[in-house]
């Protein structure tokens, strides 16, 4: 249900920001390093499927938007981590491969996978019928939208109109959700939703903090997430809704889609996936069968 890119100057004055704010830094049992991540091994069968062309090259091009905390971040030096990545990474493992990160806008994942400048997609894609028309989607996990308000203050996401509502741009919380419902408020005579809109999810959620935005509205672990970090200045609001499913991004008809759903069943089956899921406190969404395309196939 998304993330985006900040620019070098910007980045530099969010991260002065958010100094007294929300905490983003790795969780001290989620890493790359993990021990669940370390366990991997390479599983014949999957690795079989691979296309010769990548699996020649030893190497799987990841292409992800690392602004989305917990699911996709960077460390303190820059390097990719997050449940996401492990997973992806993990996935490589499978596969006999090296997981190789091409960090990129998250709107150009989609078509640098299309037109074969990376192999595979991660970045909380949610797997809609729309997007199913340009790749395909491996299903690894599902996620719901949860709000959050400030401590203390009640808001309800079915009843917010007239309210300031923090979004990551080019979420699917930006793109739909929010604007669907403030059309509703317009529809039904009550104020619009005012949406402020945010390059990264740290800027979204600090908004928040801060008293600039009455809510805001992210894929449900991330919103979890972000209430962790901020140690008690925000709180749930409402329950979480519209569950999806994440998929990992193939281009469309590739034999890679059925390699790396082979890869991740692999580890749903020996608990390598669990584990992770379990290091980053985000097993809710996990799933026991890994499919192609639930968008389309129900």
């Amino acid at each position: 249900m998304r993330a985006r890119f900040l620019l070098p100057a910007v980045a530099a004055a969010a991260a002065l920001m958010l100094s007294g704010c929300v905490d983003n830094s790795t969780p001290s049992p989620g890493s790359t390093g993990s021990a669940s991540a370390a366990a991997i091994t390479k599983d014949d069968a999957a690795a079989a499927l691979v296309p010769a062309k990548i699996a020649s090259s030893g190497k799987l091009i990841v292409g992800s938007d690392p602004t989305y905390a917990p699911n996709e971040f960077k460390d303190e030096a820059g390097k990719p981590i997050g449940w996401g990545i492990e997973i992806a990474s993990a996935v490589a493992t499978k596969l006999g491969l090296t997981a190789e990160f091409q960090v990129a806008k998250f709107d150009n994942i989609i078509p640098s996978v299309a037109g074969g400048k990376a192999d595979m997609g991660e970045s909380s894609f949610t797997d809609t019928a729309e997007r199913e028309k340009q790749v395909d989607f491996v299903n690894y996990y599902t996620a719901g939208i949860q709000w959050a308000s400030a401590k203390d203050k009640t808001v309800d996401p079915d009843n917010a109109c007239g309210m300031k509502v923090a979004v990551q741009a080019t979420t699917y919380e930006d793109t739909d959700e929010v604007p669907a419902k403030s059309d509703a408020c317009v529809a039904a005579g009550k104020p619009a939703i005012d949406k402020l809109k945010f390059d990264t999810q740290d800027a979204a959620t600090n908004a928040v903090v801060l008293g600039q935005a009455d809510a805001l509205s992210a894929d449900s672990p991330v919103t979890l997430y972000a209430i962790a970090q901020t140690k008690g200045k925000l709180q749930l609001a409402g329950k979480t809704f519209d569950v999806a499913p994440y998929g990992m991004v193939v281009a469309k008809g590739s034999d890679l889609g059925k390699a790396v759903q082979a890869a991740l069943q692999s580890m749903v089956d020996d608990g390598s996936y669990k584990a992770i899921l379990d290091t980053w406190g985000v097993a809710d969404g996990g799933i026991d069968k890994i499919t192609i395309n639930a968008a389309a196939n129900g």
